[in-house]
């Protein structure tokens, strides 16, 4: 007979498929013990639901998904004491004998550990059977049963502690969004050459206690399956400030590949600001299909809605995805800006950026313009547009200094 270690040094412990492991612990304490039947089961309104099942050719018996009355089978009358954990042989043990399952199987031998919530209550079982009596199996043998169900357990505890944290998550997200706490924040998008402001970007900030910062939002609600409906509140309490702005003064919303190709912008766009708003797609979220993304937006850019990728230089997908998007803009990253005034090979790059930009009738924005330095380099090499904290950091728009909206320097 295969030892216990041997058996457990084949498991996946490492793996994250918690799956995984609870089937090929099944698998493997049914060899081990010699029996034909292992399953793993959760308790369900009073019925045990088989979640994990190894039964090699009785899966006419037994499969995933089937379920039993608890009164019917052995499982609930283990946890109540009815029963023993170790039964080497029903005939012996007259309640088992009783039960018309026994001979409906059959069941000739059984060992079954019950799995318990942390609180311990039962949450079901950890269970191998065979239609043989087997008289050999003894405490030694439950005892290794054990082990492997505690593995189980040790998995089950970790889904439960998962499920209420995604749980709380989504509790959470679906607050933001029915209560609408989005606060909206604007940094002015300069024109570089005139020093004037002819745009803001939209920044999303979210009203709670404590703060956390939008980033860590916006993952929650995609985690949870409410990244589109997250962004559209945010898009709705941006797109409700357009009135605020000057005319001519137009808006840069945040939009995911996702948002974009679900076609439910119009549900929050207005059409009265269309040939105002640029939707920028972040590079770092991959556009899956370049089809139904230019789709989604050929009835916005019909009405004037222009296109920018957000972060260009920094991403998922890089040149690929800015030219295939085809964008009216595209906005250089931070990470290309900060410092170009002595970095000839962030120079360099720009320039390339610039030279396609001009080539594909788009412009450059860049991001994260920080020092006077680097402003007049970016000037020089001829980027058209700029935003940072030099030109003007995020505020409310009723906060934000008549100057701003027409801002110029030197």
């Amino acid at each position: 007979m295969t030892s216990l270690i041997e058996i457990l040094q084949k498991l996946p412990i490492e793996r994250a498929d918690s799956g995984d492991i609870i089937q090929e612990a099944l698998t493997a304490i049914r060899m081990h013990l010699g029996m034909e039947i292992a399953y793993f089961s959760e308790f369900v309104d009073g019925r045990s639901v088989f979640r994990r099942v190894d039964a090699p050719g009785l899966e006419h018996l037994i499969k995933v998904g089937d379920s039993h009355d608890l009164d019917d089978i052995y499982c609930n009358h283990i946890v109540e004491g009815r029963l023993p954990e170790l039964i080497p042989d029903t005939s012996l043990e007259p309640f088992a004998r009783a039960m018309p399952i026994t001979d409906a199987v059959p069941i000739g031998s059984h060992v079954s550990i019950p799995i318990r919530m942390p609180d311990g209550q039962p949450f079901g079982m950890f269970c191998c059977l065979s239609p043989r009596p087997n008289p050999t199996l003894n405490q030694r043998d439950l005892e290794t049963m054990r082990v492997f169900a505690g593995l189980a357990t040790k998995q089950v505890h970790t889904e439960i502690e998962d499920r209420r944290a995604r749980s709380a998550k989504r509790d959470a997200v679906e607050r933001v969004i029915g209560l609408g706490r989005y606060e909206m924040v604007f940094q002015p998008i300069i024109d570089l050459a005139s020093m004037r402001t002819v745009a803001v970007e939209a920044l999303c900030r979210v009203q709670s206690d404590p703060y956390r910062s939008p980033d860590k939002w916006f993952q929650d609600a995609a985690d949870v399956g409410l990244g589109v409906e997250f962004e559209l509140g945010a898009i709705r309490a941006a797109v409700a400030c357009f009135g605020e702005l000057p005319p001519g003064v137009d808006m840069s919303l945040n939009a995911s590949p996702e948002l974009i190709v679900s076609g439910r912008l119009h549900e929050v766009l207005d059409p009265e600001y269309l040939n105002r708003t640029t939707l920028e797609v972040t590079e770092h979220a991959p556009i899956g299909d370049y089809a139904a993304f230019h789709r989604a937006l050929a009835p916005l850019r019909g009405h004037g809605v222009k296109i920018a990728i957000d972060d260009a230089g920094a991403g998922y997908s890089g040149l690929q995805q800015i030219v295939q998007v085809a964008a009216d803009a595209i906005k250089m990253d931070m990470s290309l800006t900060r410092g170009i005034d002595g970095d000839s090979a962030r120079r360099a790059l720009a320039s390339a950026m610039i030279h396609f930009a001009r080539e594909t009738n788009s412009s450059i924005v860049a991001e994260g313009i920080e020092t006077v330095e680097e402003l007049r380099t970016l000037q020089s090499l001829g980027v058209e547009r700029g935003q940072g904290y030099l030109l003007g950091k995020p505020c409310r728009l009723s906060a934000m200094e008549p100057a701003a909206l027409a801002f110029r320097c030197g």
